[in-house]
C-alpha cells in the first residue's frame, strides 16, 4: 500500500468514503491517503481553487471512485452526489478557508462555511449506510484572547473575523445535529480543529508557504504582514492521519469519540512567521523577505492549542518536527519546479512519513 500501514489498509479497503472539498489542498492529500489505503473515495467540491493545484498535478481524479464538481451551498446537487456514493463515512472539508478573504467576501464565507455545513448535516439524516462524520473546522473557532494558554476543546467558541466566526458556527451546528438527530440514528459525529497546515501542493493566495515559494520562484522579495505572529505549524500529513485515526475510532468504538478534538504540534513546534521564513530561506536559494508596512486587517498574533486529549485517547501526536515538516515542504516544491512526477513524490513522502511512526 505504498508504505502505509497494512492494518489501516485492511480497515479501509472497500469502504465508501465521501469527502467534501476534495479538490482543495487538504482534501486532495486526504483523498490520496484514503485511496492509497483502498477506500472507495467519492468527492464533491468546487473546481480546484488554484492553478496549479495538488489535485491536478497528482491526477487525483484518476484515483477516486467518484468526482463531482458542485457548490456545497447547492443542497440538491450535494444530495445527488451523496446518493451516488452511499457513504459509510463523511469527511467535511469544503470551506472558504482564508481569513483575509472573509474580509473581502463575508457573505460567501458565511454561506459556504455555515449553510454548507447545515446542508451536509441535513442530508446526512437521509443516508442509510452512514455511520460517521468528521467535520474539519479550525483552531480559529475559539474566542481567541491571545494569551499563552493553549485552548482546550471545552473553551469558548467565537471569532473576530467572519472566517473564524463561521467556523465557530459550524462547530455549534454540528453539535446541535449530533445531539438532536444523528446520534439517535447511530451516526457518530466529531469535529477536528487543527492548527496552521503546511506541505507541498498548496498554491492558495495569502498563505505564508505558497506566497514564499511564489516569490522565490519569481525572484521577488516576499512581503510579510505579521512576522511576530505565532502559530502551531504542522505538516498536512499529520492532520490527514489525525482525521483518518478519528474516523477509525468513530467507526469502531463507542459514542464517546463523537465530540470535538484538537490536533496541534508540541509547543516547541509553534513558531513565529519570522522563524518559518528564515528556515525556508536556508532551504531555498536566493529567497528573501521584508516586513510589509502597509495597512492590513486584523489577524491574531498568538494562537495555540492543547492536544492532550488527542494524545491520550487517540494515541495521536505529530511525527515530524517543524524543521522536518519545512524540509519536506521545500523538497516537494523543489521537485515540482524541476518537473518531476509529483504523484510519485507525494506517495514517497507518505511512505517516509508512515515509516517514521
Amino acid at each position: 500500500m505504498d508504505g502505509l500501514e497494512v492494518s489501516a489498509a485492511d480497515f479501509w479497503r472497500g469502504r465508501s468514503v465521501f469527502i467534501t472539498g476534495h479538490t482543495g489542498f487538504k482534501g486532495a492529500w486526504l483523498s490520496l491517503w484514503l485511496s492509497t489505503l483502498g477506500a472507495k473515495v467519492y468527492g464533491f467540491s468546487l473546481p480546484p481553487p488554484t492553478e496549479p493545484s495538488l489535485f491536478d498535478v497528482c491526477h487525483i481524479s484518476n484515483r477516486v471512485a467518484g468526482h463531482s464538481i458542485g457548490d456545497i451551498r447547492d443542497r440538491a446537487a450535494l444530495g445527488r452526489s451523496l446518493e451516488e456514493a452511499a457513504p459509510e463515512i463523511i469527511f467535511h472539508l469544503a470551506a472558504q478557508p482564508l481569513v483575509r478573504s472573509s474580509y473581502t467576501d463575508p457573505i460567501f464565507t458565511m454561506e459556504t462555511n455555515v449553510v454548507g455545513t447545515l446542508n451536509l448535516l441535513e442530508l446526512s439524516r437521509e443516508q442509510k449506510n452512514l455511520r460517521a462524520i468528521v467535520n474539519v473546522t479550525t483552531d480559529k473557532c475559539y474566542e481567541n484572547r491571545e494569551t499563552r494558554t493553549p485552548y482546550k476543546e471545552e473553551d469558548s467558541l467565537g471569532g473576530y473575523d467572519c472566517y473564524s466566526a463561521s467556523k465557530a458556527c459550524s462547530e455549534i451546528i454540528t453539535s446541535a445535529y449530533r445531539r438532536s438527530f444523528l446520534s439517535a440514528q447511530g451516526v457518530r459525529v466529531a469535529t477536528a480543529r487543527a492548527g496552521n497546515v503546511i506541505g507541498g501542493g498548496d498554491w492558495s493566495q495569502d498563505r505564508l508557504i505558497p506566497d514564499f515559494f511564489r516569490a522565490a520562484q519569481s525572484g521577488t522579495t516576499l512581503r510579510i504582514r505579521y512576522p511576530d505572529s505565532i502559530r502551531p505549524w504542522q505538516h498536512v500529513l499529520e492532520v490527514s492521519r489525525a482525521y483518518v485515526t478519528l474516523a477509525e475510532k468513530l467507526l469502531s468504538h463507542e459514542e464517546s469519540f463523537a465530540e470535538a478534538w484538537n490536533f496541534a504540534p508540541d509547543p516547541s513546534d509553534s513558531g513565529s512567521v519570522e522563524e518559518i521564513v528564515d528556515n525556508l530561506c536556508s532551504l531555498v536559494p536566493n529567497a528573501s523577505w521584508v516586513v510589509d508596512e502597509s495597512p492590513k486587517p486584523h489577524e491574531a498574533a498568538l494562537l495555540t492549542l492543547d492536544s492532550s486529549k488527542s494524545k491520550q485517547r487517540l494515541n495521536w501526536s505529530t511525527t515530524w518536527s517543524l524543521s522536518t515538516a519545512l524540509a519536506k515542504t521545500a523538497e516537494w516544491y523543489n521537485a515540482y519546479y524541476r518537473g518531476e512526477d509529483m504523484l510519485q513524490i507525494s506517495l514517497d513522502q507518505m511512505a517516509v512519513f508512515a515509516a517514521a511512526r
